[in-house]
């Protein structure tokens, strides 16, 4: 479904992408992980839009979205979830729902809200609360709702667990499960190891830029280099 061959990119002087290349197949969870600063985040800005790639190409669907526009690119049919959530919190929740619809033009809005209040009965519960009273959770799960209310066929996940409790950790990666066996396919780009190797079908690993190790995720979640690295050591398994 994406496909990401030879891609640089980066600000100013700095090249954050070294020759970057990945797929993510129709309906699986592909995972990229790697520490802080690895180019994670530059990765998925690149995928939209917000940051242009300055060799390389990108295909989604079999067509080029390199040098598209960030809202032509939602469009075609990748959302992001991105990283720090940034919901609109001075609306409120339903109001940030809708947003995610802006673009959309069908009859079944109202269809997909309601499907998204059965998957989030909280949200349910605060449609009328502001976006920035929930608590971090909760604005997490607003803004993955908000992502799929766009109906994406691709559905971009920047390091959903940041700043969250373990428990509710635990509850949003139960979430992007779920969200995976509707038929949405899902990249998930995450700092933590474990949790995105546990979910992920296959996984990337990146370094400076670099993508070192690629495989199907239970493998990369045994090898030796990320255990050591990301999963606490190779006693640890």
């Amino acid at each position: 479904m994406l496909q990401l061959t030879n891609i640089k990119a980066g600000y100013g002087n700095i090249q954050a992408l070294k020759d970057i290349s990945l797929n993510v197949p129709e309906g699986k969870i592909v995972s990229l992980i790697g520490a802080n600063g690895a180019g994670k985040t530059t990765t998925m800005r690149s995928i939209t839009g917000t940051l242009k790639a300055t060799s390389g190409d990108i295909l989604f669907d079999g067509q080029s979205i390199k040098g598209l526009a960030p809202h032509q690119i939602v469009k075609r049919g990748i959302s992001l979830v991105p990283e720090g959530r940034q919901i609109l919190q001075g609306m409120t929740v339903l109001e940030n729902l809708e947003m995610g619809a802006y673009q959309r033009r069908d009859g079944e809005v109202q269809d997909d809200l309601e499907k998204i209040f059965q998957q989030f009965p909280i949200l349910k519960e605060r449609m009328s609360q502001l976006g920035g009273t929930l608590s971090g959770g909760q604005q997490q799960m607003l803004a993955i709702g908000r992502a799929i209310m766009a109906r994406p066929k691709l559905l971009l996940l920047d390091e959903p667990s940041m700043g969250l409790a373990p428990l509710v950790v635990q509850e949003i990666f139960e979430v992007i499960q779920k969200v995976a066996k509707t038929g949405t396919t899902i990249m998930l780009v995450e700092q933590n190891a474990k949790k995105a190797l546990s979910i992920a079908d296959y996984a990337y690993v990146m370094e400076t830029g670099q993508i070192v190790l690629e495989g199907p995720a239970n493998e990369v979640a045994n090898d030796p280099r990320v255990l050591d690295a990301y999963l606490g050591g190779s006693k640890k398994k």
